[in-house]
């Protein structure tokens, strides 16, 4: 009796290390293509913007494609942070050409979407522009659970709401106007 319970747990055990351990290093090994594939996409979609100056509706479509395109689903964040140079006030910086200082506002994915017409039919191609000292900001985060996720979670009990597996995140400043 004793001898056939060792055997079933040491054909349990082979059973784990022939194939649950492949398959986590295989679904490792995806989730890292995928964070190499959305952060080259992203740092592409941000430099682009920053050397253009506008955001266009093409160039958000195919960002989003691009993104699509690793099988997971994405929340996307955009944030513009809008160079407001304020020159009615008075400065004792050591800046002789301006008259005050400059003061950023941001304006976020909800609002640059309305005014590029994404998902709205019937709009042309919408254009956002910048102007040349705004910051642009793309964050990229995976909504989806994915197979590494799901088996990390079984194994390691690793549990948690705002974990996210894939993740991408680049800025630049505009050094076009996009007018």
């Amino acid at each position: 009796m004793g001898d056939s319970l060792i055997t079933i747990i040491a054909i349990f055990l082979a059973a784990i290390l022939m194939f649950v351990f492949p398959l986590m290093s295989i679904s490792e090994r995806n989730d890292d293509i995928a964070q190499l594939g959305i952060q080259t996409a992203t740092v592409e979609f941000v430099d682009n913007v920053a050397s253009t100056g506008k955001i266009t509706l093409d160039d958000y479509s195919k960002f989003m494609q691009q993104l699509g395109a690793t099988g997971n689903s994405y929340d996307v964040d955009l944030e513009v942070k809008v160079l407001d140079e304020n020159p009615g006030k008075k400065t004792t910086w050591a800046v002789t050409d301006k008259i005050g200082e400059n003061v950023y506002y941001s304006v976020y994915t909800s609002q640059i979407e309305k005014e590029l017409g994404f998902g709205i039919d019937g709009k042309d191609n919408g254009t956002y522009p910048l102007k040349e000292g705004d910051i642009f900001t793309v964050s990229v985060k995976n909504t989806n659970t994915t197979i590494s996720q799901m088996l990390r979670n079984f194994f390691y009990t690793v549990t948690g709401k705002d974990t996210y597996q894939v993740a991408a995140k680049h800025a630049a400043m505009v050094r076009s106007n996009g007018n």
